[in-house]
């Protein structure tokens, strides 16, 4: 079985900022590393692209979901890494919360005969 990668351009609305702040959950990550980590959890069906991700960390970090500092890469370049605020912890539960009610919708749907 194959499993179909999807581009962040072709994410629901809100399912990007899902998955960074869940990626924050474990400590601060840079960029790349959170866009390494997101295709990691979705076990390889999401394919975060800087076009998209680098709009929604600013956008987030501007909600106050997220704050950065500037520092070295594991590859020692200069990155901002990003982490979680205590609004983007409440964020993060009612986004799972929201995820959760669409989610059990659509599979009740599905399941409609």
């Amino acid at each position: 079985m194959s499993i179909r990668r999807y581009k962040s351009t072709e994410l629901l609305q809100g399912t990007l900022d899902l998955l960074i702040l869940k990626t924050l959950v474990h400590g601060e990550f840079h960029g790349l590393a959170i866009a390494h980590r997101v295709e990691q959890i979705t076990n390889g069906a999401f394919e975060v692209k800087p076009g998209s991700l680098f709009p929604a960390l600013h956008s987030m970090e501007e909600a106050g979901w997220l704050a950065s500092s500037w520092g070295e890469s594991e590859n020692r370049r200069k990155a901002k890494f990003y982490r979680l605020t205590k609004a983007g912890r409440r964020q993060l539960q009612t986004e799972t919360n929201d995820w959760r009610k669409v989610s059990g919708a659509i599979t009740a749907a599905l399941r409609a005969t």
